[in-house]
């Protein structure tokens, strides 16, 4: 047995969720609003959190355990206040994997999200489209993932109580919060895509081959997030549902380079579709 074996196998199964609870003690001690909803906001699409009513924020950092994060777009606060009157929690840029943190630290925001009480939410992120015939701004429903970074939040000691050790992804993007959100958008006049959104870890952009092999797959989209916070919340057993926003063709679709800045200020030009969006999505899902 190599050193160390034997005093690990006697340490608790985990500790994540002391961890989350050291945070939701220090946020209860800032913010007396109880969520019904939540949202992460990714890339480019923070400004949303700052049109909430009522608005309180809290630095990720002023949190234990809790990282900022290091990339351009992603301010990193939990933001609270209401929209249409529903009391909400924004996630105002997120953690990725690419800038080393653990896969736990990853995902600590949105169980803190589904701790507080948000009973459905929203994953919201910038992707490159894999569709020839798409362009950037173009807005695309979530239907399904496909987690090629190789990282599940669930690998490790079983922790009973955040979920089952085997969790069921069968309809991991909530059919009828995917309905609400069609709905918004008919209702509003705004063109909203469907499919499926491949994770891959980054921080790199695809090559023309990778482009290839993940339409051939049957994706329609790709980025660096989202699938290991689907696979969290869904462990938790709280309802997801997420929309990309289409900022940049793939490597090879665009005729030139691609950029974070590409990214950041496609997303950007799509702020006040993104409002209405967010805002008929929370009345419809979070009213009473």
């Amino acid at each position: 047995m190599l050193p160390g074996m034997a005093h690990a196998s006697q340490s608790p199964p985990s500790s994540i969720a002391a961890r989350l609870e050291d945070c939701i003690f220090a946020i209860k001690k800032r913010v007396a609003i109880e969520p019904r909803v939540g949202v992460v906001l990714g890339s480019g699409l923070g400004e949303f959190a700052d049109s909430l009513d009522g608005l309180v924020k809290i630095p990720y950092g002023d949190l234990p355990h809790m990282a900022a994060p290091g990339v351009d777009g992603h301010p990193g606060n939990f933001c609270f206040g209401r929209a249409g009157g529903v009391p909400v929690v924004c996630m105002q840029g997120r953690l990725h994997l690419y800038e080393g943190h653990p896969v736990e630290r990853v995902v600590q925001g949105v169980r803190i999200m589904g701790r507080l009480g948000a009973r459905a939410i929203l994953l919201t992120n910038a992707a490159g489209g894999l569709e020839p015939t798409w362009h950037p701004g173009d807005l695309m429903l979530v239907t399904d993932h496909l987690n090629l970074s190789g990282v599940s939040p669930l690998v490790g000691p079983d922790d009973g109580t955040l979920g089952p050790r085997f969790p069921d992804m069968t309809a991991a993007y909530d059919p009828e919060l995917r309905a609400s959100l069609q709905a918004v958008a008919r209702a509003a006049g705004i063109p909203l895509r469907e499919g499926v959104y491949a994770g891959l870890l980054g921080p790199q952009y695809e090559t023309p081959a990778e482009v290839r092999m993940l339409r051939m797959l049957g994706a329609h989209a790709v980025g660096m997030s989202t699938v290991q916070e689907v696979i969290a919340l869904r462990h938790m057993g709280v309802r997801v549902g997420a929309l990309s926003c289409i900022t940049n063709l793939a490597a090879g679709s665009s005729g030139h380079p691609l950029s974070h800045a590409e990214v950041e200020a496609t997303a950007r030009s799509r702020r006040a579709q993104l409002v209405t969006l967010l805002t008929g999505w929370i009345q419809r899902v979070g009213g009473a």
